[in-house]
């Protein structure tokens, strides 16, 4: 069921088949909802800095309260991960393969496989993305008890084709890229995630003009980095009535996630004041890439 309004630039899109078959009376996972600063930390850093790590299917979230001085590394990364800075983030300088680049603005910043670091420059969120073959992280997460079971309905993680030049240290800066008409949001996608950056808004969102639909196959992590935010998830019926769950409208503040479920029905509606919504997918999606949004796709091709 997809409900975009006939105004929405979505309703053009064209959905890709399922991958997955699943039995219907096979339960649906329930969401994930997270609010990071409401847990206990997953890790204290010397300088005080503390990192929340929560999962996906196939996606791993670490959000890092740093404190300037602190230093996040890896060491023999099994793939590449990325970065997420909004307008609140720490200035960060980040080393990987004899390149440096410091970034203090808003970007999504690509780290290769391999040894790296992220030296944090001032106090502030830094956000990285994982996939699940960091499996040391995946292990530590919040919520690792929900995902002890693969989710049958979700595709597993496939990665799409290496970068055009190999993997190398890349900085895509959203001030490079500004919010266009005609386009959704500023979609970037790596060989195994895709990033969309919606657009700050500064009042609440019209209740009147919400867009309920469903992803097949897929999870959405929907990233809550500025604002408060009711998300509504509507739960397919399957033939087993005992299975049936009530519909929710949970709401969250930031920072925080809310993995979404396939195939539940669902939007989500900023109420506060002020709020941005970064929405993250993995593997990347077929319909976004075909749609000719993503900003990047030069430089990171389709199967």
């Amino acid at each position: 069921m997809s409900m975009y309004a006939t105004d929405d630039i979505r309703s053009k899109l064209t959905a890709a088949a399922p991958t997955t078959t699943v039995d219907p009376s096979k339960p649906i996972r329930p969401a994930q909802w997270i609010e990071f600063l409401e847990k206990p930390p997953t890790e204290t850093l010397a300088s005080g800095g503390r990192t929340w790590i929560a999962r996906a299917a196939n996606l791993i979230i670490a959000y890092t309260d740093a404190r300037a001085g602190d230093v996040l590394t890896r060491v023999d990364q099994a793939d590449e991960y990325v970065v997420l800075m909004n307008r609140d983030s720490a200035a960060l300088r980040v080393t990987a393969d004899e390149a440096t680049e410091t970034v203090d603005e808003e970007a999504l910043i690509v780290v290769p496989p391999g040894g790296s670091s992220i030296e944090v420059l001032g106090d502030g969120p830094v956000i990285r993305l994982f996939s699940t073959l960091s499996s040391d992280l995946a292990a530590t997460a919040l919520n690792a008890d929900a995902y002890a079971e693969p989710d049958p309905r979700c595709a597993p993680l496939v990665p799409w084709p290496d970068p055009v030049g190999g993997f190398r240290l890349r900085v895509y800066r959203l001030a490079d890229t500004p919010i266009a008409e005609g386009r959704f949001g500023r979609i970037f996608r790596t060989t195994t995630i895709m990033v969309n950056f919606l657009a700050e808004e500064p009042t609440p969102r019209n209740a009147r003009k919400l867009s309920p639909h469903h992803h097949d196959d897929f999870e959405q992590i929907s990233l809550a980095v500025i604002g408060r935010f009711v998300h509504h998830i509507r739960y397919p019926w399957g033939p087993d009535s005992h299975q049936w769950r009530d519909d929710e409208h949970g709401e969250l503040g930031s920072p925080s996630i809310c993995v979404i479920p396939p195939p539940t029905v669902h939007t989500t509606q900023g109420v506060g004041e002020h709020q941005q919504l970064i929405d993250i997918f993995s593997p990347p999606r077929v319909d976004f890439s075909e749609s000719g949004w993503v900003l990047n796709a030069d430089e990171y091709p389709a199967p």
